[in-house]
């Protein structure tokens, strides 16, 4: 009996959501912390007044799984898709799930910032790279810094079997030569930790429980200017990026308003409200948060989406040999 009344109450939440989208003018999915996507939905609404936005915040891997749950049943739901990384949107892509738009904004980025064909379009750049806890003896300022052996059992980083984030970063550095898979293999022989994401390795390194981490950018950052005992460090051989892409489904309900929504995101206006939000914004010439160093000094190392997603199976298990499948 248990059972059916979950059910039926899921059911009854799905259903009372699917009525309130019918009734909005655009339905967003999206990763974005839930104070992050707010901003920007209130961002898009006040740039085209007398637009309704519903949205829906999850992380990635569960938004798509809502999502193709909502295909398979023959009702999708979004119109448009802001989610954490290109990998996921190419998927998509290959799978005929989303539609091409040319946005009259893209001239303004790096070509390596989005879709040759207008599948999606990034947004902002999301790097990773190293946090240590000011007490720490060793400040590091290259990715091998944390195998010595004065990082011995102190580095925590997120796992790519929970972090889409961190999985991006672990492909990434294995195509650098001077690091590869090798690197990965060097820091479990040295007591690195992988587990969870990167609100787990904020928390351990901020404690002290650990003295260095792999983290994003702007979560050690902003903790930083609260009074936090951190320093985040770009290093030398580069960072990895995630960038938040923006697509539009093939499914979508609202074509005009999503294509409105993309438009706006890649705008000046748009990339503004990142910036505020402390995010390195991927439109050329805008300013960076405080905090940041010059982009100009910030090396971010190249991944091909296609690439990185032929493969990710084989890359989630090299990763799991070394630090298990949890």
């Amino acid at each position: 009996m248990k059972t059916f009344v979950s059910a039926l109450a899921g059911l009854l939440a799905v259903a009372l959501f699917s009525g309130s989208a019918l009734a909005a003018d655009l339905v967003l999915y999206t990763s974005q912390p839930n104070e992050d996507a707010q901003a920007t939905v209130d961002g898009f609404m006040a740039a085209n007044p007398g637009i309704k936005v519903d949205w829906v915040r999850d992380g990635t891997p569960q938004i798509i799984a809502k999502l193709q749950a909502e295909i398979q049943a023959g009702a999708p739901v979004a119109d448009v898709l802001l989610i954490a990384d290109t990998v996921t949107l190419e998927r998509l892509k290959e799978a005929g799930k989303l539609m091409a738009y040319k946005s009259p904004e893209a001239v303004n980025y790096d070509p390596a910032l989005y879709d040759a064909d207008g599948y999606y379009y990034s947004t902002k750049l999301i790097t990773t790279g190293i946090v240590y806890n000011t007490a720490a003896s060793m400040k590091p300022t290259s990715w091998q810094d944390l195998t010595k052996p004065e990082a011995k059992g102190l580095v925590a980083m997120p796992s790519p079997l929970a972090s889409g984030a961190a999985l991006i970063h672990a492909q990434t550095l294995a195509g650098v030569g001077s690091l590869g898979w090798d690197f990965y293999k060097n820091l479990a022989a040295n007591g690195a930790i992988a587990s969870g994401g990167n609100g787990a390795v904020l928390k351990a390194v901020a404690s002290g429980e650990k003295a260095y981490g792999m983290i994003v950018d702007y979560m050690p950052i902003r903790e930083k200017a609260k009074g936090a005992p951190l320093e985040f460090v770009f290093p030398t051989e580069g960072v990895s990026a995630v960038t938040e892409p923006v697509g539009i489904l093939a499914s979508a309900k609202h074509v005009d308003t999503a294509k409105k929504f993309v438009d706006y995101a890649l705008s000046e206006k748009g990339q503004q409200g990142f910036l505020k939000l402390g995010y390195i914004p991927a439109r050329n010439g805008m300013q960076l948060p405080a905090g940041f160093p010059a982009r100009d000094s910030i090396k971010v190392l190249p991944l091909n989406a296609a690439e990185a997603l032929k493969n990710t199976d084989q890359d989630l298990k090299t990763f799991s040999s070394y630090y298990g499948s949890k």
